[in-house]
């Protein structure tokens, strides 16, 4: 029998939990919630790449795929980089293949943060780029986007950074608030870090899902960011089908070396199969440049179901997230509310303060809209019911 004496363990997360997702899933499975909470599809990945993926594991493509990532994935995404940005990354030494886009986020900070080294992050923001810099020794410094549209406020940014400035992080489109960074966002951006030595770091696992006649102008699309940029991308929002975890990671050679160094220890190579699969399915690139239609379609479907509820809200311009404001419903903290709709009315959504790292409950629910219209109609009906 196992020694049931307890071991003193000094955590280095000791503030972090279960994420908010991993709770409202498992809430909303409990009382039989519609689940608007974690973000992934509940309709199914394109039967074509399926079948891809199962050819290429009878034809016995299943040990070990190089360490950077099969060199014909590599090279459909440097193309699809030069089509879609007019950016130029070299297959062999600028892009790397990754476990999902939260491996390739963790790899890029371990690369390069130390001890001491402060990182802005934009909140509210995705929870796992805080954990990945305390991990390190980092310290976030935290800059709040501005409501009601969550835009960057620059001269916040810009107070923000000191001498051991050494990386910002971005995200667009964002999540969870949809919002996207425009032209004026990028050349401020280039602004306060030229002749600088900060870092920044590009979550754009929702390039395409663009909406309302936006483009989506990530890092890629300016040369004097790119060259101080890791920039993180997701086949799994792309392909509907975020349980496969593949993403990639584009890099100038300086910072893919580093970012390589810490990849070969950490997972060392990604599925080989899926990547081979994707390989072939990319050269069909009529399932992402539509995507934007898609999800824009879903948005709308959804927000003129629940128009005449008491929610208030403002379509998201990107992501397949949108934000609900509640205020009009209750003064209940948004967790308590969260909990209770789950409970009550069989939704469930994730309250907006669980993106903060001091909570900041604005009355505000995300809800993903990535589903089926059946399911989208049943929760906007129980919705309006409130």
């Amino acid at each position: 029998m196992i020694s049931d004496l307890p071991l003193t363990v000094k955590s280095k997360l000791p503030h972090s939990g279960t994420t908010i997702f991993s709770v409202m899933s498992a809430l909303a499975n409990e009382y039989r919630a519609i689940n608007l909470s974690q973000g992934f599809p509940n309709f199914e990945s394109s039967a074509e790449l399926i079948s891809l993926v199962t050819q290429y594991m009878q034809k016995g493509y299943n040990q070990y795929a190089p360490m950077q990532g099969v060199m014909l994935l590599r090279e459909a995404i440097a193309e699809k980089m030069e089509r879609l940005y007019g950016a130029k990354y070299n297959p062999e030494s600028e892009i790397n293949i990754t476990s999902g886009g939260t491996q390739a986020i963790y790899t890029a900070i371990t690369a390069v943060i130390r001890e001491g080294d402060e990182v802005i992050v934009l909140e509210p923001a995705y929870d796992c780029y805080a954990p990945a810099i305390l991990l390190n020794g980092g310290i976030p410094v935290y800059v709040s986007l501005k409501q009601p549209d969550y835009h960057i406020d620059w001269a916040e940014v810009q107070k923000a950074i000191t001498p051991r400035t050494r990386m910002i992080m971005i995200n667009t489109p964002h999540n969870p608030s949809g919002a996207v960074m425009q032209e004026k966002d990028m050349r401020e951006l280039e602004r306060i870090t030229r002749d600088t030595d900060i870092m920044i770091l590009s979550d754009e696992v929702y390039e395409h899902l663009v909406f309302d006649g936006r483009e989506h102008r990530g890092i890629a699309c300016y040369p004097s960011l790119a060259e101080r940029s890791f920039v993180i991308y997701s086949f799994g929002k792309t392909y509907h089908n975020t349980g496969w975890k593949m993403g990639y990671c584009l890099a100038p050679v300086s910072l893919m070396s580093e970012f390589r160094k810490v990849h070969q220890y950490l997972v060392f190579s990604s599925n080989t199969p899926v990547q081979y699969a994707l390989a072939d399915y990319m050269k069909n690139n009529r399932d992402y440049t539509g995507l934007n239609k898609f999800y824009e379609e879903k948005r709308d479907f959804f927000l003129g179901k629940i128009k005449n509820s008491r929610f208030k809200f403002s379509p998201a311009p990107g992501s397949y997230f949108q934000l609900l404001d509640y205020s009009g419903i209750t003064s209940e903290g948004d967790f308590d509310f969260a909990v209770r709709l789950t409970k009550e009315h069989g939704v469930a959504s994730v309250p907006v303060s669980a993106f903060y790292h001091h909570p900041a409950d604005n009355k505000l629910l995300r809800f993903c809209f990535a589903k089926t219209e059946e399911t989208l109609e049943k929760a906007a009906e129980r919705l309006c019911r409130i």
